[in-house]
């Protein structure tokens, strides 16, 4: 039997979005009312929606090109497709607080707890259960993040990214930029604002499918990310 997970969050006007990125807004841009020529109608129905967002809304994943400078060139539609279609495993960090940085001691601790290992290829993803925990709240930009150590530590392993469940991959104003750029250093990614993690502990691994829009040029993407179980 197959089971699909859903990792993504629902994408909404008035969102809460990273500091400094665009707002979304979803109007109509037209209704089957206008299109049947329907002028007395009282019901609405939407035919096409305007959506305007950023690129890094929602569940997305960031392009090498987001991570630094020195590799504009690497954008989100350079990216070989094998690198969001993986294996993949989740691991426990839900003891983690607000600001507080995961060390490669805490993931090298939640593997041997729950019997796993990170092969080459491989999505890892870490459960703090900070979306519950504080998503639309004051708190949510302030969730526990990966340390420089454990971002580089993780590229070490050959993985192809890592997902979070905050807005993002490390502490902001603490290891976030450098996270970032070791991710571009190392050629390795990350996913961000995941949901649903907590359906994945003590699984084991997974099929991991987190697959971007074709935006050329792109800095990154939204995704419809899932876990795939098969029996």
């Amino acid at each position: 039997m197959l089971e699909i997970i859903d990792l993504s969050q629902e994408i909404f006007p008035g969102m809460p979005v990273f500091p400094g990125m665009p707002q979304v807004e979803i109007t109509l841009h037209a209704s089957h009312e206008q299109w049947d020529g329907l002028t007395d109608s009282d019901v609405v129905s939407p035919a096409v929606n305007r959506l305007e967002l950023g690129e890094h809304t929602g569940t997305h994943v960031d392009a090498l090109n987001h991570m630094a400078r020195q590799y504009r060139g690497q954008s989100i539609d350079t990216m070989p497709l094998t690198m969001f279609y993986t294996e993949g495993i989740c691991l426990d960090l839900s003891d983690k607080g607000l600001r507080e940085l995961i060390e490669p001691a805490d993931v090298e601790r939640a593997l041997a707890e729950a019997g796993l290992e990170i092969k080459p290829g491989d999505t890892v993803l870490l459960y703090t259960d900070h979306y519950r925990r504080a998503f639309g709240t004051d708190d949510w930009t302030n969730g526990p993040g990966v340390s420089i150590e454990t971002a580089r530590w993780l590229g070490q392993q050959g993985i192809a990214a890592f997902g979070v469940e905050t807005a993002s991959p490390g502490v902001i104003d603490l290891s976030n930029k450098e996270v970032h750029r070791i991710c571009g250093e190392l050629g390795f990614t990350h996913y961000e604002n995941m949901v649903n993690l907590d359906q994945l502990i003590g699984r084991g691994r997974f099929r991991f499918i987190g697959l971007p829009l074709k935006i050329r040029g792109g800095t990154g993407s939204p995704v419809r990310a899932v876990a795939v179980f098969e029996d």
